[in-house]
């Protein structure tokens, strides 16, 4: 049966949001993955780049599910997010990568937007097809904090692999797009989607689709942006979520429907020579 990855994980991705004392506010972006406990719990869960929770000062943020109404119009409606107990971080963060996953309860009809875990890409995904640089991938997000409409539903980009080797992961655990990254776009899941692609030397085609990894970073040297974004493999997107089944404590319960953002914004991002800054801008699009 045919199906649509790109369609599929723009239902999944989510812009997360938390107001700031002066007006503005930090975004982030985030997907939901479909992973049942070892006991066979159903179990929803928020993966995003860990420096996007870490920018959040407040124990709330802000998860932006949408809702198809009767009428089959699509409306924004974002919910309360619990990301801390006090001081305490309510998230799971990879030990060595800027991945961060978070149990969710979302509305039972965006729960099916969920992806399974098995779309992600596996240890020998990349060799599997053959994947190398100049390969196109794509890529969803809210770059400055801006969606796609006023029912807040990300943003598709696409862009070539830009570095090589892209295996084995634990070797090279990040890989390179050319695309420019904007804040906002930290945590958006990078894929491929290709109806027919060809493997170099075979006379044959095939269909691939999944998800490659986790948009974390761009690359930025003396303040100037090089317009190259840095993806985490999907790898250490599996290991955050198996990680979840170590964690004590019980589900993080979500709370009820949240008032629309205010129009000026401020996007979360990394510190450092590469780096994902946050910036304050104006022209939110709800």
């Amino acid at each position: 049966m045919a199906w649509d990855l790109s369609v599929d994980l723009i239902q999944a991705t989510v812009q997360l949001e938390q107001p700031l004392a002066d007006g503005s506010r930090t975004v982030g972006t985030g997907f939901l993955i479909e992973d049942p406990t070892p006991d066979g719990r159903p179990r929803t869960i928020l993966v995003t780049a860990a420096h996007v929770f870490d920018r959040m000062p407040s124990v709330s943020a802000k998860i932006g599910y949408r809702v198809q109404g009767s009428d089959g119009v699509w409306r924004y409606d974002p919910r309360t997010l619990k990301i801390r107990d006090g001081d305490h971080p309510l998230w799971t963060k990879h030990p060595s990568r800027d991945v961060a996953a978070i149990e969710v309860e979302a509305p039972p009809e965006f729960a099916k937007a969920a992806i399974p875990l098995a779309w992600l890409a596996q240890d020998d995904t990349f060799n599997k097809y053959s994947l190398g640089p100049g390969d196109e991938m794509m890529a969803l997000g809210f770059p400055r904090g801006l969606s796609a409409n006023t029912a807040g539903f990300p943003i598709l980009r696409s862009g070539r692999v830009a570095s090589y080797p892209l295996a084995p992961a634990s070797v090279f655990p990040t890989f390179l797009m050319d695309f420019s990254v904007f804040p906002g776009n930290s945590g958006g899941p990078v894929f491929m989607a290709e109806g027919a692609r060809r493997r170099p030397g075979s006379t044959e085609s095939q269909e691939v689709q999944f998800v490659a990894g986790m948009l974390t970073q761009q690359v930025e040297l003396s303040g100037e942006r090089l317009e190259i974004g840095i993806v985490t493999h999907a790898k250490y997107i599996r290991e955050t979520v198996s990680l979840l089944d170590k964690a004590a404590g019980p589900p993080v319960i979500q709370a009820a429907p949240a008032k629309p953002p205010t129009q000026a914004t401020a996007q979360s991002g990394a510190q450092g020579v590469v780096a994902v800054q946050a910036v304050s801008v104006t022209g939110f699009n709800r």
